[in-house]
């Protein structure tokens, strides 16, 4: 493991956590800096890379957890109500996470080899870039004046359920699950603020689900040439991710979906007009 590896594996830990959970399609990202650029898979066999994706993302996965900790353990019952802050945040049910993780969770068992063998590719995901996009420009100037949802204790399940489907949308690659989800939220009457939290917990068991069993599957390529470049990865991700949530969370109330959604459409044609 030399030095430029592991530089390769902190910067793809960056992106990763950086855009994961930010509107900008974090898939669109990994195209330009890994796939056109630092080209991954050209120092590792295409399995040993494909499982450092994983690794990264489970890095992500954990900043969400930390940041969102204290909400989580409630949803578990595994914290006490001590403050009237606590009792509060148990108005979010368990259930209705559940209800809002259902329908993205059964499309995406059904359609996973479908989406896995046809879907990712560079112009797929430039679809995605743009359509999502157009999605999110499209919550921002049709949201209800009236916000049903300004925190993510006022969900509802019928909320949790539709914007479950919106998610659906997030199963074609480059759409991004957060931009999907953030805009479906607003459109049926959530605070930015509201449907931003709410994208993040219901990312927590759908992205470690995946992540554990592609793990599970991948075990094998947990070698001592490859553990470097992962740990590396993991831990990059993970300090990303955290900075990245909190600046994004404290943001979003105040500028809204639109300047992702331009960022969105940049990178779009910087993939197609650059890197095609």
């Amino acid at each position: 493991m030399n030095l430029w590896e592991l530089f390769v594996a902190f910067i793809l830990g960056l992106v990763e956590g950086a855009t994961e959970f930010a509107p900008v399609s974090s898939t669109g990202h990994m195209i330009i800096v890994d796939d056109m650029l630092l080209k991954s898979k050209e120092m590792f066999s295409a399995p040993v890379a494909n499982t450092f994706k994983v690794v990264i993302q489970l890095g992500s996965i954990l900043a969400v957890v930390i940041v969102f900790k204290d909400r989580i353990l409630n949803l578990l019952g595994l914290k006490k109500k001590t403050t009237a802050y606590h009792q509060e945040m148990t108005q979010l049910k368990l259930s209705v996470v559940i209800v809002g993780l259902l329908p993205a969770t059964i499309l995406g068992l059904l359609f996973e080899d479908y989406i896995d063998d046809h879907l990712f590719s560079v112009h797929t995901v430039l679809i995605g870039l743009v359509l999502g996009a157009i999605l999110m420009l499209l919550a921002d100037k049709f949201a209800p004046k009236y916000v049903q949802a300004e925190t993510v204790d006022e969900v509802t399940y019928k909320q949790a359920f539709l914007v479950g489907l919106v998610q659906c949308l997030a199963l074609w690659p480059g759409f991004s699950r957060s931009g999907s989800t953030i805009s479906g939220g607003v459109l049926l009457g959530m605070s930015h603020r509201a449907a931003a939290d709410f994208t993040f917990i219901m990312a927590v068991p759908i992205m470690a689900g995946a992540s554990t069993l592609s793990l599970i599957k991948n075990w094998e390529y947990f070698t001592p040439d490859a553990l470097p470049f992962f740990i590396v990865g993991f831990i990059s991700a993970f300090v990303f991710a955290l900075l990245s949530i909190r600046f994004f969370l404290a943001l979003i109330n105040k500028v809204k979906l639109t300047p992702f959604a331009l960022y969105r459409i940049v990178l779009a044609a910087v993939i197609y007009f650059v890197f095609l």
